[in-house]
């Protein structure tokens, strides 16, 4: 089977699933629209901010 995509030095093997209010929808689609990123980049940016308060 052929590899899909570009190839990178950081692969995305994990797989999440959360659920979310239409609050929070709306805060993440503000968010990447604000800064023109998808919401995976999002997530993964809240995810980074939150561990480097906390470390």
């Amino acid at each position: 089977m052929l590899r899909k995509g570009r190839p990178t030095n950081n692969p995305k093997r994990n797989r999440m699933e959360v659920r979310l209010s239409d609050e929070d929808i709306n805060y993440l689609d503000f968010c990447c629209k604000k800064l023109n990123k998808t919401k995976a980049e999002i997530i993964r940016l809240g995810i980074k901010l939150v561990y480097e308060k906390e470390k």
